[in-house]
């Protein structure tokens, strides 16, 4: 295991650390439907403290990865790892999950995904493609189906009750009253800026075995939003479900309230824990 997964963790939910890529903003400046979705391994549980609130879990963070979208964007493209990795680490502390002190104490693994989900051209999603015989092969609305299945996997939206397809469940058939289907696949198919976290077991890590124990996704509409202003906010609404199952996928109008972003403070070196 590569130590920087460990120092990343130590260094970003040190208090009064901000990152000089995020924004101070009020959540009020955005516009759209945060949604959320996570899952829980059936053998996680969270210990409890004798007042009840969770026994504090150490984690490390791991680069995911980011997902670029189908244009420029630069609230997010500016974006380090560190950066999200900082915005995230004040909403994990508010959920009893704290920077890991060394190797051997280090519970969890969080590996961090990022980026803007990919759509196909709007201009061309109902055109078929024509062949040389004139026939018309539905080529784009094909390719239009294989990614909505793809962002309905990465955003969390395959978790409801389904209806199946050729390239994937993605189809919402019920569990979410007064929600038309159509609504659902609309949000599938606009770019959205999104984070996904996925919790390992950080020992069976090491040893070779990779036990994925939670997952949280949560994403909310592009068109209107800027990556680094919006997400504070959305880190602190999901944040109430880390380590938490939603049973399917929850949306809600994107949280309001002022979301503040303090000055940098130099930390120094880090030294490596012992391994």
């Amino acid at each position: 295991m590569k130590t920087p997964f460990v120092l990343a963790a130590l260094a970003l939910t040190l208090p009064g650390l901000a990152s000089p890529g995020l924004r101070a903003a009020a959540a009020t400046g955005t516009s759209g439907i945060t949604a959320l979705s996570a899952k829980v391994s059936s053998d996680y549980v969270r210990a409890r403290l004798p007042d009840g609130s969770f026994e504090p879990e150490e984690y490390g963070f791991g680069e995911g990865g980011r997902l670029d979208g189908t244009f420029h964007d630069a609230s997010i493209d500016k974006l380090t790892f560190l950066d999200i990795a900082r915005a995230l680490a004040g909403p994990l502390a508010a959920q009893k999950y704290v920077p890991t002190k060394s190797l051997d104490s280090e519970k969890l693994l969080i590996v961090v995904f990022w980026g803007t989900t990919i759509v196909t051209d709007p201009l061309n999603r109902s055109l078929g493609a024509l062949t040389r015989n004139g026939s018309i092969m539905y080529t784009d609305l094909i390719q239009r189906d294989i990614q909505a299945a793809k962002n309905a996997k990465i955003l969390g939206y395959d978790s409801e009750s389904l209806v199946q397809s050729d390239f994937g469940d993605f189809f919402t058939k019920s569990g979410m009253p007064g929600l038309l289907q159509s609504e659902l696949v609309s949000e599938i198919e606009e770019n959205r800026y999104f984070v996904v976290l996925m919790a390992y077991d950080f020992q069976a890590f090491r040893k070779g075995t990779k036990h994925k124990l939670w997952e949280t996704r949560f994403s909310i509409n592009e068109l209107h939003n800027e990556f680094d202003l919006v997400l504070p906010a959305m880190a602190q609404y999901a944040s109430a479900y880390f380590g938490q199952d939603t049973h399917g996928l929850l949306r809600k109008p994107v949280p309001e309230g002022n979301v503040r972003v303090g000055e940098p403070k130099a930390l120094g070196e880090a030294e490596a824990p012992a391994k």
